[in-house]
């Protein structure tokens, strides 16, 4: 638990997006190619990923550097080999079913009108072949077909097996709410156990069932009956909500009386727990898998000091921190994001020690602080007060030996200054910068400043800041 907290408090806004959204594009890609062979194909190399970390983690070098280049030829393998599938998948007339849209096929397919044009040519006695594709390809077993794009209705259908129209024999394929292809030649199956009464009709919808995962309604016109083919099953449908429910399963459209929402809800939420509890995973590898070190020189900044006390000297204005994270957001680091805040609200007069810790350094999330040089800081603080001093002129070098310094005053004679108790106690006279004497050869006026020794010391803001001399120089006398 002692852990937790650091490490919650090390997690950045962007990481929760970062993850959250990865997360969302991991669900989606199970959601649009779930069923299919390139999902079992995308959980193979999922493996191999992590076999790959697992090997890294062990310090397998050649292990982990095979599995790498297998995982990279096995996605490209999936892109080469599975491309159809993919633009089967990826194929939509509108972003929505690709980013957040929860049904497999956008469009409402109208269920009703296809099973009462099927019944009606059946009770017609007029043969039909309509193909309802799944999330196979069909371009490469169909062949022949015209391109149709008509809308399905039960005249339409009629229309198109009527004895009389020319693609007739051929097979409809219908997706959607649209009837693309009229006239299509479908594959025969070479089966054997097919009963000897089946024709040309029904051996092509086995034939197409059996090569790919299509869904085929046969009408036939010898015993005015309704078949529907898929896979190897081969059913007679006596009641049309028989039909209905078999339609509505290859589609993907609920079938209330089953339950099918509620099932499907739960199958997506464990999916989507799966997908983040992934991404997370990944995160956590990469984030604090890879972690740096790196050494910042941050100043000191003093703050809060108790009122009517000033600052008199500090140990030190910089302290150096040691800190670490992943890489990429050590490297981002800048001085100006990191701060270290001394509070000196429970300072006393004199030298005071303060230790800094994790709550004085500001850091950006997900930084770490390893270590503080130095650990403590010495302050030290006074009472601020004014007194009134004499001024000195501090003089250095020699005149002329020809030469006698007869009189020097000095404007203004005393000045106030400022500065912490302790010290100011025990300064009598303020003295001037260094007045050199061997440049003066004649009777002149000077303006010089004052010399504040400890630094801490400030001339009062009534006060002049520099000093006048007046000094008269004669000729010495033998």
């Amino acid at each position: 638990m002692s852990e937790l907290v650091p490490f919650l408090s090390s997690v950045r806004w962007q990481d929760l997006v970062d993850v959250t959204l990865s997360s969302y594009i991991l669900f989606r890609l199970y959601f649009l190619f779930r069923g299919t062979h390139v999902f079992r194909v995308l959980i193979g190399i999922a493996l191999l990923w992590f076999s790959q970390r697992i090997a890294v983690s062990l310090g397998l070098i050649v292990t982990s550097w095979g599995i790498q280049g297998i995982t990279a030829v096995a996605a490209f393998i999936i892109i080469v080999v599975f491309r159809n599938e993919i633009r089967s998948v990826l194929q939509a007339k509108n972003l929505k079913s690709i980013l957040w849209g929860f049904r497999y096929v956008s469009m409402s397919t109208p269920v009703e009108r296809i099973i009462e044009g099927a019944y009606e040519l059946a009770r017609k006695k007029i043969g039909a072949l309509m193909v309802f594709p799944g999330k196979d390809d069909l371009e490469e077993v169909v062949h022949s077909g015209i391109p149709w794009r008509g809308l399905v209705s039960k005249e339409m259908i009629l229309s198109i097996f009527w004895h009389d129209n020319p693609v007739h024999d051929g097979a409809a394929i219908i997706q959607g709410d649209r009837i693309i292809e009229v006239g299509a030649i479908l594959p025969l199956s070479r089966r054997e156990d097919l009963p000897s009464y089946y024709g040309t009709r029904h051996r092509a919808a086995a034939g197409l069932a059996e090569a790919t995962d299509a869904l085929v309604i046969i009408v036939s016109e010898e015993r005015g009956d309704v078949a529907v083919a898929k896979g190897t099953e081969f059913d007679v449908v006596g009641r049309r909500e028989e039909l209905a429910r078999i339609l509505r399963q290859h589609m993907g459209l609920p079938l209330v009386e089953e339950g099918y929402p509620k099932k499907q809800i739960l199958r997506l939420g464990i999916a989507a727990l799966a997908s983040f509890l992934f991404i997370a995973g990944v995160w956590f590898s990469f984030t604090r898998g890879m972690y740096t070190l790196t050494t910042l020189e941050i100043p000191v900044e003093y703050t809060d000091v108790m009122a009517g006390m000033e600052i008199l000297d500090t140990s030190v204005n910089a302290v150096r921190l040691d800190l670490s994270g992943s890489g990429a957001l050590v490297k981002s680091i800048r001085p100006e994001q990191v701060k270290v805040r001394l509070d000196l609200s429970k300072g006393v007069v004199g030298p005071n020690t303060f230790n800094i810790t994790h709550e004085n350094i500001s850091l950006p999330p997900g930084v770490v602080l390893k270590t503080v040089e130095p650990p403590t800081v010495e302050v030290t603080l006074d009472v601020p007060m004014k007194k009134e001093l004499p001024v000195q002129v501090d003089w250095v070098g020699k005149l002329r030996k020809d030469l006698i310094l007869a009189e020097a005053k000095v404007s203004p004679k005393r000045i106030r200054v400022v500065g912490g108790a302790q010290i100011v106690d025990g300064i009598s006279t303020i003295y001037t910068e260094k007045v050199p004497l061997d440049n003066m050869h004649e009777t002149g006026t000077m303006t010089v400043g004052l010399a504040l020794n400890p630094a801490s010391l400030q001339i009062a803001p009534d006060s002049d800041d520099r000093i006048t001399i007046k000094y008269t120089v004669k000729k010495r006398v033998e």
